[in-house]
């Protein structure tokens, strides 16, 4: 029995490392290369995976890969950010399912059965694509932070949150098809769901950071990784409980963490994980095409396949379209998202659980979704060799017009915004770079140069025309990105003026390693005023705040400049930081003011 599970265990690795580079060098993507490679080892191949385990088992294993996709997803994406893309999320996608679901129902009632209901619940369940195949073909073409990936991303996360009432709605589906079966719906189901949903954001928010924390003060990096293992699965678990699907739970967990000062140190011990496991979802989606049901009717489920795969191209075109996309990109829109879901598996097995949907009816169906997964990556080759041999390119960023002497400003939230307000004001031109798609439409709706652009990409910042900038203001939230983003500009445009804001101390550090040095903290400022305003609130006099605030100041900004020598040496720092605390109280006990001129001052007021 051992020997035959090293068998099946040599057989997945056999395919992660030989199929992938194969499927690269003909071109044809990795995502078909692993759906071919697990026909050929499935049931209905030699059999390799099949003699020891049940194909759904497998199947049921490779789906913590989408899991653990959905996680960094939910770690690239801060709070605000999430929140800045809600009327992309909800308007694009709501109007990509609501308008496929309907076209598809209707086909479906047409062609495959007389119940309005049947044809509802097949509609939504096709409407949903595969959040797994199109995030991984926009990762391995490089195409997640273009217009389409933007958008694509935000499609596949409404879609994501369409399949939670959907799974609860099954009930209701069977109680109005008249399914024998039919249960009445579950108050205490919902309740349970809601209460243990509230209990992740609430929870984690407060305990994932701290319990992260103390794990990295072991300085184990083997518990790192195990911690955010168990940050995963103990979310999927708890979502798992209440109903919701594991995916969607994992990614609210890497949201959770977006902020988390281990967010970059996460993403590095999981990314091997979610790679192999990946590979082994499209693995068993390839192994559970059920090839005898495809011999017997061929015609009606590749007819199905090409049918939903066309209705998908069409309705998001139109959508790309009418969201501002040139044609080219609006097709590759059409295309990353065209194949069915692997949702649709789950749904249809749930229908003919709950009475209301044949077998015949669903397992079509789902080797139609299957089929269709096999479309995409087919599709976009020969989309790519098209896109090569003409003249036609993707709208990868926004191409502003052309200026001389104008400021770049990269990032448009908070601080962005002020420089951006003030520089309006002034009339003086300038031109703001963003990812968030979301964030653009706001940008021109209020009137502001807003332009869709990568700034970490060099053809992005020659498009925004940095040669000819008079300086560039770098004001994105990710550290990691305002430091790519400056060793471009000092790589290729060493003469352009750069002005950074940064996060906190280290990062003003690793600027000034680059040769930055017009380099601000974002919360310096603000905090000394509500500083100064709070001394004024406790009846301190104006003289005395000013002394305070501006002694602070110059004792700060000379601190931050000596410790940087030291900035690799985290307990030399630290010793520095509590002799500092005593320099300041000896400054602030040494300082003298008028306290005449204080009362007169607070009587006058």
């Amino acid at each position: 029995m051992v020997g035959i599970g090293l068998i099946q265990i040599a057989a997945f690795l056999a395919v992660a490392a030989i199929i992938a580079p194969l499927a690269k060098h003909f071109q044809i993507g990795a995502v078909l290369g692993y759906l071919l490679a697990g026909i050929a080892i499935g049931p209905y191949g030699i059999g390799i995976v099949y003699q020891v385990y049940d194909v759904s088992n497998v199947g049921h294993f490779a789906e913590f890969g989408v899991v653990l996709l959905l996680f960094l997803i939910g770690l690239e994406l801060r709070p605000a950010r999430l929140w800045a893309m809600r009327s992309t999320i909800f308007g694009l996608g709501g109007a990509q399912v609501g308008l496929t679901a309907l076209v598809l129902a209707g086909l479906t009632l047409l062609l495959f059965t007389s119940s309005f209901v049947v044809a509802a619940y097949i509609g939504l369940s096709l409407a949903l694509s595969s959040t797994a195949f199109a995030l991984q073909i926009l990762e391995e073409k490089n195409e997640m932070k273009t217009h389409h990936g933007v958008m694509g991303f935000s499609i596949l996360l409404f879609q994501d949150l369409t399949a939670i009432p959907l799974l609860a709605l099954i009930p209701v589906f069977a109680l109005f098809a008249g399914a024998s079966e039919a249960a009445s719906i579950d108050y205490m189901a919902i309740g349970k769901a809601v209460g243990i949903l509230l209990a992740v954001l609430v929870g984690g928010h407060f305990f994932l950071n701290r319990v992260h924390r103390l794990i990295a003060a072991t300085k184990v990096r083997e518990a790192m990784t195990a911690g955010a293992l168990l940050t995963v699965v103990g979310v999927a678990m708890l979502m798992h409980q209440a109903g919701v699907p594991a995916s969607l739970g994992a990614f609210i967990a890497g949201a959770i963490l977006a902020d988390s000062e281990f967010r970059h140190q996460i993403e590095a011990d999981l990314a091997p994980f979610v790679g192999l496991l990946l590979g082994l979802f499209f693995i068993a989606i390839g192994m559970s095409l059920n090839i005898p049901l495809l011999l017997q009717k061929p015609m009606v489920i590749l007819g199905l396949a090409v049918g939903l795969v066309s209705v998908k191209i069409s309705i998001l075109y139109v959508l790309g379209r009418w969201k501002g996309l040139n044609s080219p990109s609006a097709r590759r829109l059409a295309l990353v998202l065209s194949q069915g879901g692997e949702f649709a598996f789950f749904l249809m097995t749930s229908g003919v659980s709950a009475g209301f949907l044949e077998n015949e009816l669903a397992s079509m169906m789902s080797v139609g979704v299957t089929i269709s997964m096999m479309f995409t990556p087919l599709l976009l080759f020969i989309d790519d060799f098209f896109r090569k041999g003409g003249s036609a390119k993707q709208q990868a960023f926004d191409r502003p017009p052309e200026e001389d002497g104008h400021v770049i400003v990269v990032g448009f939230g908070r601080v962005g915004q002020i420089v951006a307000r003030v520089l309006r004001a002034k009339k003086i031109p300038f031109i703001a770079l963003d990812v968030n798609a979301g964030q653009i439409a706001f940008l021109k709706e209020a009137g502001y140069n807003g332009y869709l652009g990568d700034a970490t990409r060099l053809d992005v910042l020659i498009a925004a025309q940095a040669s000819e900038a008079s300086a560039i203001v770098v004001a994105v939230d990710e550290v990691e990105d305002s430091l790519k983003i400056v060793r471009l500009l000092k790589t290729n445009f060493p003469d352009l003026p750069v002005y950074v804001r940064a996060r906190n101390r280290r990062h003003v550090y690793w600027m000034l390693d680059l040769g930055v040095t017009r380099v601000r903290r974002e919360t310096f400022h603000s905090a000394l005023v509500i500083t100064a305003d709070l001394l004024k609130g406790l009846g301190r006099s104006r003289e005395e705040v000013d002394k305070t605030i501006d002694t602070f100041t110059r004792h700060d900004q000379h601190r931050l400049y000596d410790d940087y020598e030291h900035a690799s040496d985290m307990d030399r720092l630290k010793a520095r930081a509590k002799s500092s605390t005593k320099e300041l109280e000896e400054l602030f006990s040494g300082m003298e003011w008028d306290e005449d001129a204080a009362e007169t001052e607070e009587r006058g007021k």
